[in-house]
């Protein structure tokens, strides 16, 4: 058995409903007004926590290190160093989001990219670190992270089997006593055909962890979906609008529909249950309109009992339909008016 993870007074594990991370990114459009109006529009929505990622563009890469050609990619064309002083959070707007998280109910915390992240998220005891899948691999950060001793979620995309096993042991042998891991599929957007959901309990048991999603796919069908798989977290990059534009805008859900992934992974996961046969409680008025044997037109006393004369109908107040090839050939005992419900002293 898994156990649950205490994160500033909210629990999160297999028997709670599932925890909703809204992710920011860079999709402030550099304007803390409107990063406040994020945080708040994700708790009007019933997230959980906000997210932010913490660097610069020099933390990231150097100018003139890498031009996007990916034909596939939302970023084509761009230079990297450039892309991430669009993207990035400025360092002095953390600590008024997370007031105004904190103020509406949320957790905020946020991924670092290096070691003076960890710094400066500890400076604002951020309750949590989020390790992201570019990031996995970076045993040194790994370290810096889990000696705070705070738990930690960690993305596995673009990692194989082996560079997460040996993340998850890093961090272990480093001081992580609580861990989950994402399911992660590092594309942006991700397709439905490349998230594998399957994956999720699979990797619970290789780990022995929770394991959540961070969902880069449009919509909420995948995430609602993973609950149904087990996971207990769920990550979706966040907008006001998606007209708005914005690093991340196209594959990150609007208002409406993080209220939606808020509502309906909620309701995957009651509907979860237990392994249940038979009748419930709730079900026992309903049995009424299960079918039973019935005279279907006025039978006389010593009639034989036919197809023509004796029907399988709604409700089921007569003997049960296994019954009815049976009494077939059968002779009435009385007089049967139409409309009766069969029972044994009839024949």
């Amino acid at each position: 058995m898994i156990n649950d993870i205490s994160i500033a007074d909210r629990l999160i594990g297999p028997s709670h409903r599932p925890f909703i991370i809204a992710e920011m990114s860079g999709n402030h459009n550099q304007s803390l007004e409107r990063a406040l109006a994020i945080v708040d529009a994700a708790a009007d929505a019933g997230a959980d926590a906000i997210k932010l990622q913490t660097y610069t563009a020099d933390t990231m890469t150097l100018p003139g290190a890498f031009t996007i050609s990916d034909e596939g990619s939302l970023w084509k064309g761009r230079e990297l160093h450039d892309l991430y002083k669009e993207a990035y959070t400025p360092w002095e707007w953390h600590r008024p989001i997370f007031e105004r998280a904190k103020e509406r109910g949320m957790l905020a915390f946020s991924s670092p990219f290096d070691e003076t992240a960890v710094d400066f998220l500890e400076s604002l005891d951020a309750p949590l670190h989020k390790i992201a899948s570019f990031e996995n691999t970076d045993h040194p950060l790994l370290r810096k992270v889990a000696a705070t001793g705070k738990p930690v979620i960690m993305s596995t995309g673009a990692a194989t089997v082996q560079e997460v096993a040996e993340a998850v042991q890093v961090l272990r042998e480093a001081g992580c006593q609580q861990l989950i891991l994402l399911k992660c599929t590092s594309t942006y957007p991700a397709t439905p055909e490349n998230t594998n959901l399957r994956t999720i309990p699979h990797m619970r048991e290789l780990y022995n962890v929770q394991v959540g999603l961070s969902d880069h796919t449009m919509g909420v069908g995948a995430s609602v979906a993973a609950v149904a798989l087990g996971a207990t977290v769920i990550e979706k990059h966040f907008t006001l609008s998606r007209a708005d534009g914005g690093v991340d805008s196209a594959f990150s859900l609007e208002p409406e529909e993080l209220k939606s992934l808020v509502v309906e992974s909620e309701r995957a996961w009651l509907a979860l249950g237990q392994v249940q046969y038979g009748v419930q409680r709730a079900e026992e008025k309903s049995r009424l309109f299960k079918r039973s044997v019935y005279a279907a037109r006025d039978i006389m006393a010593g009639e034989t009992l036919t197809k023509e004369n004796i029907r399988v109908i709604r409700p089921g107040l007569g003997l049960a339909p296994k019954h009815y090839e049976t009494l077939l050939g059968k002779t009435a005992t009385q007089d049967i008016k139409a409309g009766t419900p069969f029972s044994w002293d009839m024949v």
